[in-house]
């Protein structure tokens, strides 16, 4: 109804314009929006206030004219002038039961609207570097990303999900430096520990370590005193530096074992912990269109374009034998530099390319999903963008922040470079996909966010997707009553008789179902799934309260049709609001 009511005003601002009766430019986009106060009538717009100043008129005289210019309508009993000039709609009777028809008309279809048509958005999200599991900060990372991409698809988008493998550069050698001497570890019973502070210590490490020692025997074995000989000293010891010593340990990596050997190492670690990822996240019902090699831009030369393109835009100088871009030209508080001293590329110059070579594409808007963590990388990425002729306010970052497990009322300690933390994986089985998908749906991005376990496993009112969950499950068992009584559902009939459902409860219900298609452009537009988690939770309770205060199986035919009819399209919507955020609607609980 609210796009009716919006066709209608721009129909009447087009009609004054063309008369000449107003001179201003009409804007596509005319604000409206639920009253609160049902007295007020049940939607309302400002735009009279909007186009006031440059129509040069007083805001309530403009109202005037847009209200004897509006088209008739009968789902609108009437319209009223309020305050400074606010153009209050209120709906005729019937109009509200209209939804019900329209739900079970469109079914899974409903809600969808046209707000993106013909623009195509691609989402980057989780990218996690292939150096370990997936863990429960991914996961928030992952529900939202996933969530975002159903609502912007269901707001008429074209979306183009994209996860980013950085399987090149220093962490992906670190790894491989890890995996080598677990590898050796394994093979020397004498082995002194030896582990560098920075290197991976999880036991997905000895995994992948156990199964190069399965399949290739001793082929990688070498000499434990040449490995550690003449290397920096590692943190702890004195003069101790855990960077030097972990870079050293890499070059040795790649000197005993020759560039082949390193390689297959390297692969076996960076192929074993993807592969998982892949899994990981195809069964928390987040898939990718396209999973994109870092690689790919190395042996490609897009860094190299890239980083000349800065170059021939003189934002790029030389010093000290490393390439730097000048991003405090574009407020960053230092420059930064994309080719260190030895020739290496740095990943920021990687990224950039990243998104050099996303834009030319040809995505209408492209958007990454970051960790908290990532709030100053931002403006520099955006800077060079702009540096290189792209244009950056075509790239939009979200950042999402770190979700904190609590058990037992107790922080669940996390630390990743350690090894000690609770994986996506372990989070699923422990609580389930739905109560996790749900869960992280319920905050904005970025807002810090607790993940109570204990609630999240309980099978009560308290918990919100228990809650809504149920709600579907209720509507199911009221037809299975049906068939238990040897009782049908004339849904023909039921909509025959709308006019029967007059009831407070019946008519909150439906004016819960009308919103539904509002509040997907709504979320939409801000990026806001957890609106959606809002809503079904809202829809649920609403439905909870009608099922608790009215009998639907009742012996007067038309208002049980009619009833049945609304509760069928109540369950219709809670099903489409779950799936957007990828949680199941079971039938039975």
């Amino acid at each position: 109804m609210k796009q009716a009511i919006q066709h209608l005003l721009h129909t009447a601002l087009a009609g004054l314009a063309s008369n000449e009766a107003i001179k201003c430019e009409i804007p596509d986009q005319i604000n409206v929006d639920r009253v609160r106060d049902k007295s007020h009538g049940d939607f309302a717009s400002n735009i009279a206030l909007v186009l006031a100043k440059p129509a040069g008129m007083n805001p309530r005289q403009l109202a005037e004219m847009i209200v004897k210019a509006l088209p008739a309508d009968p789902a609108v009993a009437r319209v009223e002038i309020a305050g400074p000039g606010f153009i209050n709609f209120a709906l005729a009777e019937d109009a509200q039961s209209t939804v019900v028809q329209t739900v079970l008309e469109q079914a899974e279809a409903y809600g969808r609207v046209k707000l993106g048509a013909g623009q195509r958005i691609q989402i980057e999200f989780v990218s996690a570097n292939p150096t370990g599991p997936l863990h429960v900060g991914h996961g928030r990372g992952a529900a939202y990303g996933a969530s975002l991409a159903n609502l912007l698809r269901a707001a008429g988008y074209e979306v183009h999900n994209e996860y980013y493998v950085n399987d090149a550069g220093r962490q992906m050698n670190i790894l491989a430096a890890s995996v080598w001497l677990r590898y050796l570890e394994l093979g020397n019973a004498d082995f002194e520990e030896r582990f560098p502070a920075n290197g991976y210590q999880g036991d997905y490490v000895r995994d992948i370590s156990t199964a190069l020692r399965n399949e290739y025997s001793d082929r990688f074995e070498h000499n434990i005193d040449a490995v550690f000989a003449d290397l920096p000293p590692d943190e702890g010891q004195p003069d101790g530096d855990k960077e030097r010593h972990i870079d050293g340990l890499i070059e040795r990596a790649r000197t005993l074992l020759g560039e082949d050997d390193y390689l297959l190492i390297f692969d076996a670690g960076l192929n074993r912990i993807t592969d998982d990822i892949r899994q990981d996240l195809g069964e928390f019902g987040v898939d990718y269109d396209e999973w994109y090699s870092e690689r790919t831009l190395h042996s490609s030369g897009r860094i190299d374009e890239c980083i000349e393109r800065l170059q021939n835009s003189g934002h790029v100088y030389e010093q000290a034998g490393a390439l730097w871009f000048r991003s405090t030209d574009y407020g960053d508080e230092k420059d930064r530099v994309v080719v260190r001293d030895n020739g290496v590329k740095t990943y920021f110059a990687a990224d950039i390319a990243y998104h050099m070579e996303k834009l030319e594409r040809g995505f209408d808007r492209v958007i990454d999903i970051w960790g908290a963590d990532h709030h100053g990388y931002v403006p520099r990425v955006k800077a060079a963008l702009a540096a290189i002729g792209d244009d950056p306010s075509k790239l939009d970052v979200l950042l999402v922040q770190f979700a904190v497990l609590y058990r037992s009322g107790k922080k669940v300690p996390m630390s990743t470079r350690s090894g000690q933390f609770v994986t996506l994986r372990e989070l699923r089985h422990e609580v389930g996909n739905d109560a996790a998908r749900f869960f992280y749906a319920m905050r904005k991005c970025e807002q810090h966010m607790d993940f109570d376990l204990d609630l999240a496993k309980s099978q009560s009112n308290d918990n919100p997707v228990y809650y809504v969950q149920y709600a579907h499950a209720r509507i199911c068992s009221v037809y299975r009553q049906l068939a238990e009584k040897a009782v049908e559902w004339d849904k023909a009939n039921g909509l025959a008789n709308l006019d029967k459902l007059g009831e407070t409860h019946e008519t909150d219900l439906m004016t819960a179902l009308a919103r539904y298609p509002e509040l997907i452009e709504a979320s939409a537009r801000n990026h806001e799934p957890h609106q959606i988690a809002y809503y079904v939770r809202e829809l649920a309770t609403a439905f909870h309260t009608y099922y608790n205060a009215h009998q639907f199986i009742v012996e007067d035919a038309a208002l049980r049709d009619a009833r049945l009819a609304l509760i069928a399209a109540t369950q219709q919507v809670l099903k489409n609001g779950l799936q957007l955020l990828g949680v199941s609607a079971p039938d039975t609980m």
